[in-house]
């Protein structure tokens, strides 16, 4: 791991590790948010209503409402990550057969790996000329 100094700091280089422990916290944080205000909302209108109407029980018929529009948040949010990451898996074993056919099918010759060209562009520039 890489120490560096920056205005006398010292600062540890950061690796994917840390990188997916701020994503997880996020999320975390992202589920509480989705459903405290909802929560919050239908009960700060309940208690308005209440107060307004002179009533004391539209502020708990508004509290199950929003931890009700809370709990869809949280499940619609779980189940596009949850997909995303299907998605996210499948593309990479999809890219990583079709690069195994590539170099099957299509190997790669020596001089294009040491002038760093794929062959390419120079066969396109041959077949204009």
């Amino acid at each position: 791991m890489r120490v560096w100094q920056i205005w006398g700091i010292c600062m540890k280089k950061r690796n994917q590790n840390d990188k997916s422990v701020i994503n997880a916290l996020a999320m975390v944080t992202q589920f509480g948010i989705n459903m405290l205000v909802p929560i919050c909302m239908m009960s700060a209108l309940g208690i308005y209503l209440d107060h307004k109407l002179g009533t004391s029980y539209i502020v708990i018929i508004l509290f199950f409402v929003g931890a009700a529009a809370g709990a869809r948040n949280v499940y619609h949010m779980a189940k596009r990550i949850y997909k995303s990451a299907e998605d996210k898996d499948s593309a990479e074993s999809v890219i990583g057969s079709c690069r195994k056919k590539d170099k099957k099918h299509f190997p790669e010759r020596k001089s294009d790996r040491k002038n760093g060209n794929t062959g390419a562009v120079e066969r396109e520039e041959q077949d204009s000329t």
